[in-house]
């Protein structure tokens, strides 16, 4: 489905490039395209290209044997980028100056701070209602709580939709999915036993509620981060993503309810 949409989109965009909703923030790239120049490729440029597969490989050598994770892999792009500046301005690489890498990094962090600060905003309110925490009295278990008990009464097909339907509001406040699975899960599990729901279906419900809603969830840290580097404005990839995301929601309740009636296993 996400393909589809995505070329039927792209198909009407590359038809009339002025439907696309980014039409306007994609002038700063078109503007780049046009000042493209063509020059030999240099040793300086080899180096760039080497410092980038290193660093790549390093990443992917911390992640895998300890365990690496936001922190470490910043500053591993921090370096990286500091090395790659100052090999363009050490070879002078499309007129590379301490300047213009100083400016380039200014930029790149201004784009940057907004959606920084909303994911802290968000982070923020999670802390406010309960910090995510199964075992400890707050606000936020004692609203989990009260939605399971109301979910308690429903028929078995519905309550695994109403199932669905809540993992994908809760993504909104905790977008870990280990979190949400360490918050929800305890309460949802047996509940689906209580009502008739299997567990299997009460994991679906759980996993298309937790992965699809991300796409236009300003409290998602990567989506945040990806619009900010691309320059689009969140409302207008809200206008995009909320339809999309309202083909698959649709298409996640068939899937849930049906496999609740057939017995999913």
């Amino acid at each position: 489905m996400g393909w589809f949409f995505t070329l039927v989109y792209a198909s009407r965009v590359k038809k009339n490039p002025l439907l696309s909703r980014v039409h306007e923030s994609d002038r700063y790239f078109r503007e780049q395209q046009d000042e493209v120049v063509q020059r030999p490729f240099t040793f300086g440029d080899w180096l760039v290209l080497l410092v980038l597969t290193g660093v790549m490989i390093w990443v992917v050598w911390g992640v895998i044997v300890h365990a690496w994770f936001i922190p470490e892999i910043a500053s591993q792009f921090f370096t990286m980028g500091v090395v790659i500046g100052l090999i363009g301005v050490i070879f002078r690489l499309n007129g590379m100056t301490v300047n213009v890498m100083a400016s380039s990094f200014t930029e790149g962090a201004r784009m940057m701070i907004a959606p920084a600060l909303l994911v802290g905003f968000a982070k923020g309110i999670l802390l406010l209602v309960g910090n995510g925490e199964a075992g400890e009295p707050s606000v936020l278990n004692t609203l989990l709580n009260s939605i399971a008990h109301g979910i308690s009464g429903l028929n078995n097909a519905i309550a695994a939709w109403f199932m669905l339907l809540f993992q994908a509001v809760f993504n909104f406040f905790v977008t870990s999915g280990s979190g949400q699975a360490a918050l929800t899960m305890p309460l949802l599990a047996p509940l689906g036993d209580l009502v008739g729901v299997n567990r299997q279906v009460t994991v679906l419900a759980f996993q298309f509620g937790d992965g699809f809603s991300h796409i236009i969830y300003p409290t998602s840290a990567s989506l945040m981060a990806t619009l900010g580097v691309c320059r689009v404005d969140f409302r207008n990839w809200l206008k995009v993503g909320a339809s999309l995301l309202g083909l698959l929601f649709i298409m996640s309740s068939v899937v849930v309810i049906g496999a609740q009636m057939m017995g999913y296993h």
